[in-house]
């Protein structure tokens, strides 16, 4: 990670320096301080925001994509207004957090158009819960309310992330997002409140993406082995809590509240331990997990085909916009 080796002019090894900077950099985060793009950094800090920030980044995108194919599908105007909006949000979320990602990998000559590529090839990932299908409008709703719900609840753990422009552009997301959990409430609620069709409709919608929904945080202490990226994160202050600790806390949010609806959690042995004070729970099939995020999901082949195609058909305006000079056939 580090340059240990000593200069060739026999002056003090570079390693030395490092160690000096690292501590100094180590100092600034315990007191609370940001980390700006210009400032050093050690590799392990940067390629770790690099991974985190650019996944998030695209998963902004390829999460955009669920949803717009209802958008033609909308049961009112109004409705269509409002996945319209949200769509749109969510990919200029990706475009920020992308343009933060393009700083940190500036020194090795990397840009977004890397990135795209990146996800192209399957190099770059995005988040499980976007290689799902939609088979219905109540998985508009349970996106909006739940998955929502969940990316608030894993973001604003990060708000007093250590890295400065990371932390800035989640102040935006977040109050974006917040909007989008309240789209997807109203969904539900008119759902919830509707004929026995539109309930049962909701309830299978429920049923199918709760095995997601656990998913969502990541695997928890006892399903990963050996140093996680956890642990990194949590070092260099950029996040606060665990996976499970967040999971727990989606629990705890969201239970009530569908339960307060009259659905059901498709998990006989879902129950509140007084005695640990947290959710116990059947956990998903965390193998099936490691395929999804491998591109290997109900959906991943479609979604990835359609971001290349989106990519594809609008090069031309890439050219435009850095004045590349077109070659006349």
């Amino acid at each position: 990670m580090y340059n240990f080796i000593e200069h060739v002019n026999g002056s003090e090894p570079e390693a030395v320096e490092d160690e000096a900077k690292y501590a100094q950099f180590m100092e600034r985060i315990e007191n609370g301080e940001k980390i700006e793009a210009d400032d050093w950094m050690p590799e392990e800090y940067r390629q770790t925001l690099i991974k985190l920030i650019s996944m998030h980044g695209i998963s902004e995108i390829m999460g955009a994509l669920p949803e717009k194919e209802w958008v033609p599908k909308a049961p009112t105007l109004y409705r269509k207004l409002g996945i319209m909006a949200k769509v749109q949000d969510e990919m200029g979320h990706g475009q920020l957090l992308l343009r933060v990602a393009e700083d940190l990998m500036a020194p090795y000559g990397r840009s977004r158009e890397d990135l795209m590529m990146d996800l192209l090839s399957g190099d770059l990932k995005f988040h499980n819960v976007f290689h799902m299908e939609t088979r219905t409008w109540a998985d508009a709703g349970v996106i909006g309310w739940l998955v929502d719900g969940a990316a608030i609840i894993s973001q604003t753990n990060m708000l007093d992330a250590s890295y400065g422009p990371y932390q800035r552009a989640l102040q935006r997301i977040c109050a974006e997002e917040v909007f989008h959990a309240q789209h997807g409430e109203a969904i539900v609620m008119a759902l919830a409140e509707g004929t026995p069709e539109q309930k049962a409709m909701l309830q299978e919608a429920v049923d199918r993406w709760w095995p997601s929904l656990l998913m969502f945080f990541g695997p928890g202490s006892a399903e990963t082995t050996g140093s996680s990226k956890q642990e990194v994160t949590t070092k260099y202050k950029i996040r606060k809590s665990s996976n499970e600790e967040l999971r727990q806390a989606f629990l705890d949010k969201y239970l009530p509240r569908v339960f307060s609806l009259g659905l059901t959690i498709p998990d006989d042995t879902l129950r509140y331990d007084e005695e640990k004070e947290q959710w116990e729970y059947e956990q998903p099939d965390w193998n099936e997990f490691k395929q999804i995020i491998k591109n290997n999901g109900p959906r991943s082949a479609e979604r990835l085909r359609l971001r290349e195609l989106a990519y594809e058909n609008n090069r031309w305006v890439r050219r435009a916009l850095s004045n590349e000079p077109v070659v006349q056939a």
